[in-house]
């Protein structure tokens, strides 16, 4: 499991939403020894907020939680993971522990984790839950497992790249649909003194590489056959991958993006400073860096999210977390109700107009901030790829992401080509 990238790549864009507000013991916690009381155990990188905190407001995510404990009459007893506290095991090991061993009831889990619980038949089965009926198909087909939906997200996690609207418009730029129209995009820039057009970290340049690699995949309409092909091991994940990491290599022997900084950078915190101050033109980030203050959410220039460049145009890229239930937990019963209410449309209205972000209910909009926009029309289009996707054998978001700084670090295209068939041969079982 590649569980170490949680607090770099897709717990980033679940922050906003549920960091605690201190280091106080949350007063609803209870004794486990008072049998008298209904009680659901959930497991998640962060502690609920305190209800009693004075001037603070309670995250989106805690609304919904005290929502079902008001409806089901239960009681949210919260376990949660810090770094510290587990040493040298990740976020994902030990959800993975705890779920083999039915030590809590509900699980906030990473996509690999998903995949891994779900194949092994652990988690419990969702698709009769009322608000599953509610769900985009994105969220059905990312959280399958085995014909069984295992996960269940409060908000779909969409990637773009944010570009400097006001540095395009100074050069005649149009914003680039292609990699061709990007790697003009980037000469141009060069050619104009920006040293580095491209802002990146270690964590997020897989965003190429999906949005080039599925593109037809996800949009072509033969996404099952596709799917069941690589499964199979009749296609090959490498000829899938292969066009975005020469992307990535030419981007590297150009000089568009610093290979040796993104391999030591944090996201955001490596490119952010340049970006905001309008020294480098494109940065990658997630949906919610847009409407935080502490990211990109207030720049002194014109910003635009878009989709990374595909041959089918701007293309999303959407990564995928969410909460499971133990098919053996203790509590699981009670678990289910809790999540059903968790994610209904109502509790999702609520957690998407406090977050503004895009729902994984087909029936809940929100608006969002206006640089926003070009990325969620195409998303509302239905236009995306998945940057992680339970039903398929070998996991993406993370191995694509270990891979790719493989690459930055000076592995060749073929090397990296190499490795994604050995994660293949290992996923089918074969020599």
């Amino acid at each position: 499991m590649k569980g170490s990238r949680w607090f770099s790549v897709c717990l980033a864009a679940l922050l906003l939403s549920l960091t605690a507000c201190g280091s106080r013991e949350p007063t609803n916690l209870i004794l486990e020894e008072e049998k008298d009381e209904r009680i659901v155990n959930l497991f998640s990188p962060m502690e609920k907020t305190d209800p009693d905190a004075e001037n603070v407001a309670r995250t989106a995510s805690d609304l919904t939680v005290a929502m079902a404990e008001e409806k089901l009459g239960v009681t949210m007893v919260y376990r949660t993971y810090t770094a510290e506290n587990y040493k040298d095991k990740t976020y994902d090991d030990i959800v993975l522990d705890r779920v083999r061993s039915n030590m809590d009831d509900m699980y906030l889990m990473n996509p690999d984790t998903i995949l891994a619980l779900g194949a092994e038949g652990k988690l419990m089965d969702l698709s009769g839950l009322e608000s599953a009926k509610n769900l985009r198909e994105i969220i059905l087909t990312a959280n399958t497992v085995d014909g069984k939906l295992v996960a269940i997200p409060q908000e779909v996690v969409a990637y773009g790249l944010f570009v400097n609207a006001d540095l395009f418009r100074q050069y005649g730029l149009a914003l680039p649909e292609t990699p061709e129209e990007f790697l003009e995009c980037c000469r141009v820039f060069k050619e104009n003194g920006i040293e580095t057009p491209v802002g990146a970290n270690r964590w997020w340049l897989e965003t190429f590489v999906f949005a080039q690699a599925y593109a037809d995949l996800y949009n072509g309409g033969n996404t099952e056959a596709e799917i069941a092909a690589l499964n199979s091991g009749e296609a090959k994940y490498s000829d899938y991958m292969r066009p975005g990491f020469e992307f990535l290599q030419t981007l590297i022997d150009r000089g568009y993006i610093d290979a040796e900084a993104a391999l030591v950078s944090e996201a955001i915190d490596g490119e952010g400073p340049d970006f905001r101050a309008g020294k480098t033109p494109i940065v990658m980030a997630y949906w919610g860096a847009a409407n935080s203050e502490t990211a990109y959410g207030k720049t002194d220039f014109e910003m635009q999210v878009i989709g990374f460049p595909s041959s089918r145009g701007q293309m999303p890229v959407i990564p995928m977390t969410g909460f499971g239930v133990g098919a053996e937990a203790e509590h699981r019963e009670d678990a289910a109700r809790v999540l059903d209410i968790m994610t209904s449309d109502e509790a999702l209205q609520l957690y998407s107009e406090t977050n503004r972000v895009i729902s994984p209910s087909k029936n809940v909009k929100v608006d969002c901030v206006p640089a926003l926009r070009p990325l969620n029309e195409r998303i509302e289009e239905g236009v995306y790829v998945l940057g992680s996707n339970a039903g398929m054998k070998v996991e993406q978001w993370g191995n694509t992401c270990l891979i790719v700084r493989e690459l930055l670090g000076g592995a060749s295209v073929d090397a990296c080509m190499a490795a994604f068939d050995r994660l293949q041969s290992e996923a089918l079982g074969q020599p």
